[in-house]
């Protein structure tokens, strides 16, 4: 037998790990090395590894369904498509197209996320869509947006990581959620880094850090600003850097100087000496880094949270700067992509801004319609949850299950049991599709060709390797046989290559301009990382030369940012030998050959005036603290060998082995006050619900505090008990902390 590999990329968090898919001798498909991708040189978590089984027809759908006498059964595709459409139809006849709901998701290509935008402005006529990444990255964009004028989760590649001086890690446990990162961490540490890690749980992560801050849960923003009162108060800030590449500073400066550290200490427990600790541990080197996730960024104050830790950077010289930064460690498979082209509330494809006139004129020339034809900006996700079934009737989902992931997820199910109507794509029957009216299986990661875009704003292309299944179809066809349904005959082409060139021209000028990135680009260059233009006068595909004129002028806000990078200018970096790989970096004029960007704002920042913004900011409580009645604070989180809500990775009889349900960590005071043993049944109960889980008990997590994982639905759902307050910028909801109590179950 002729054995040949597919080299492509696992399908789950955001590191998007290289792998090669090869054939067995049973005729399924194992997962191999591939050395050659520099994110993991081959290493994969046991997820990735395993990620062939959902291929398996044992555990996926191989067939619509449809709800008949209030069960699925098995369905015709035209019977299927037919019941959405006219369902579709009916609705918006009915009571307009704001009553017609969209949910996307952080898993979904580059390709379908576009699509899936398209459909929702161009044939529903739809104001009302988002996705689940608003419950992921939103606050670290919301707050990268402020501070340097654009959002790309990593400014630097992780390459980086190892050859700074100190990294401050704010919420992540990365050792459990993309273990093969951990090496980068582990590099800087014998290099002579240090690593601090800021978490209220002594995770595996915790465990690498030279120190480890434990702060109460919500007040990560109290503990970045006494570190940047420290700052002032010590000397350490690098005044030639504010003055000179910064605005804003001393509305920033005069915020902080009220967080004098027996204050902070007293907010978050963490002492006095640690905070001066860190302070010196990330001051003294020549470069640094501060890295945050879902700890810090969801809380109802994480937009705040976020530009609080940017601050800290930005008074220290650590951004825009080789080997220094801020960056924010994406989490879903294709989150950032995701949030780039056009399934976001108030987004365009290109990162483009809905209500911008001329975002609109651009994006409506390349999809043919008029602009004034383009809904404005819709709800939020939480908040089109939470109106399903008042003024949203029907929901489209695709990707995502609300019912696991959601906070306050029992008032979500309800919410959608109370719709007119429900479809859901998926590739399994997840706990939010078995509620649905119409089922439709779609083709998964390794079953088709598409784009994705890594947490360091790498795109990359996933290739198909296996042929699916009979009586699956691509995300692409559904929206291109329900746009024919609903009068739409053009515009949703099913080939994702065409999608993408499509893309392209609409992100062209535009913050994450894809115009110079092609497929045969992407697999001969192991991804490129955007911004990355078209040369002035190259036509993109199908006949859009004027969809990317002047391409390097309207590039201002992301590929100006980055010339540094080239060091072309003599900017940071130019001549110094630090990235020589990034003096590829085309001149537009030349009509050279884009390279990609993998360091952004060396010369620059994406403002107006190329500083960046120091946003001033300052402490405020949770939207929900303990009190007599709710007297423990709860905070929730992934395992290694689960993914989100689950859906995939809980049909993985090796996955389940070794995580096989939730569980309450609390520290062994708070168990014995409770009289609790472990794997006691714990009744965890807030004010939006009650979850029962067994007792794990650790010293390892602050005794005013229990950990729950939330992989799970059923009794042991944590979502169940989360807080929706949103933040007011981002729209985050406040997962990270609640107010709840905890007592034995049945007792």
């Amino acid at each position: 037998m002729e054995t040949t590999s597919t080299p492509t990329h696992c399908p789950y968090c955001a590191l998007q790990c290289g792998m090669n898919l090869s054939p067995t001798p049973e005729g399924g498909v194992e997962v191999t090395e591939r050395a050659d991708f520099p994110v993991n040189r081959g290493a994969l978590c046991g997820k990735g590894r395993t990620a062939p089984a959902v291929l398996s027809s044992r555990v996926r759908l191989t067939s619509p369904l449809v709800r008949s006498g209030g069960t699925l059964v098995p369905a015709g595709w035209d019977e299927a498509l037919d019941r959405i459409a006219g369902a579709l139809g009916g609705i918006r006849a009915e009571h307009g197209p704001d009553a017609l709901g969209v949910f996307g998701g952080g898993g979904l290509t580059n390709e379908k996320a576009y699509a899936l935008g398209k459909f929702a402005r161009v044939v529903l006529g739809t104001s009302q869509i988002d996705y689940n990444g608003r419950f992921c990255m939103s606050s670290a964009a919301a707050g990268g947006v402020k501070a340097f004028g654009l959002d790309r989760g990593l400014p630097f590649p992780l390459e980086d990581i190892p050859r700074t001086g100190c990294v401050i890690l704010v919420g992540s446990n990365l050792a459990e959620t993309m273990p093969p990162s951990l090496r980068f961490f582990s590099e800087l540490r014998e290099n002579g880094g240090t690593l601090i890690v800021v978490d209220p749980r002594r995770t595996k992560t915790a465990e690498q850090a030279d120190l480890h801050l434990a702060p109460r849960p919500g007040t990560d923003l109290a503990l970045a600003l006494g570190l940047l009162h420290l700052v002032v108060a010590e000397g350490r800030v690098d005044e030639e850097y504010v003055r000179e590449r910064t605005s804003g500073w001393e509305e920033a400066r005069a915020a902080a100087m009220a967080h004098w550290p027996e204050h902070v200490e007293r907010i978050t427990g963490v002492s006095v000496p640690q905070l001066r600790e860190t302070v010196r541990m990330f001051c003294e080197p020549e470069t640094a880094m501060v890295l945050t996730a879902r700890g810090p960024e969801q809380q109802s104050k994480g937009t705040d949270t976020v530009g609080a830790w940017i601050n800290l950077c930005l008074a220290t010289g650590r951004a825009g700067r080789p080997l220094s930064g801020y960056g924010c460690l994406t989490g879903q498979g294709n989150g950032q992509g995701g949030r780039e082209h056009g399934q976001k509330a108030d987004q365009l494809p290109g990162y483009r801004k809905l209500d911008d006139p001329a975002a609109r004129r651009h994006v409506a020339g390349v999809w043919g319609v008029d602009p004034d034809s383009l809904p404005g900006p819709g709800r939020s996700a939480y908040e089109l949850l939470d109106a399903m079934g008042t003024d949203i009737r029907s929901l489209l989902l695709m990707a995502s299950n609300p019912v696991v992931s959601a906070p306050r997820a029992a008032h979500v199910e309800e919410r959608l049991r109370s719709l007119d109507f429900l479809a859901v794509c998926d590739v399994v029957l997840s706990e939010t599709a078995a509620l649905a009216d119409v089922v439709l299986p779609v083709t998964q990661w390794a079953e088709e060709t598409g784009t994705t875009t890594s947490l360091e704003g790498r795109v990359l292309l996933r290739r198909r390797a296996v042929t699916p299944p009979e009586g699956v179809r691509s995300d692409l066809e559904v929206l291109h046989e329900l746009a024919a349904r609903l009068g739409v005959e053009k515009g949703f082409p099913t080939d994702p290559e065409e999608v993408f060139d499509e893309l392209r021209r609409a992100s062209a000028g535009g913050p994450a301009d894809y115009s110079g990135i092609t497929y045969r680009r992407l697999a001969e260059e192991n991804g490129v990382f955007w911004p990355c233009p078209a040369p002035a006068g190259t036509a993109v595909p199908a006949g859009a030369a004027e969809a990317v004129a002047g391409a390097a002028e309207a590039v201002a806000g992301a590929a100006e940012a980055v010339a540094g990078a080239a060091g072309a200018d003599g900017g940071e970096g130019a001549g110094s030998g630090v990235f020589p790989e990034d003096s590829r970096h085309a001149d537009a004029d030349t009509g050279a050959v884009h390279p990609g960007t993998p360091r952004l704002f060396l010369d620059r920042f994406a403002t107006d005036d190329g500083r960046a913004r120091f946003v001033p900011v300052s402490h405020r409580p949770a939207a929900e603290e303990p009190d007599a009645e709710y007297p423990v604070l709860l905070t929730t989180g992934r395992v290694v060998a689960q993914y989100q809500s689950g859906a995939q990775t809980r049909r993985v009889e090796e996955l389940n082995a070794a995580a096989p349900g939730p569980f309450v960590e609390l520290h062994p005071r708070l168990a014995a006050r409770l009289g609790a043993a472990e794997g006691d049944p714990l009744a965890v109960v807030s004010r939006r619900g009650r979850a029962v889980a067994p007792a794990r008990i650790t010293s390892g997590i602050r005794p005013d505090t229990v950990f729950m994982p939330f992989h799970w639905p059923g009794e042991g759902r944590a979502n169940t008990l989360t807080n929706p307050a949103l933040d007011p910028a981002s729209r985050m909801p406040e997962f990270k902390v609640c107010a709840v109590r905890v007592e034995i179950a049945g007792a």
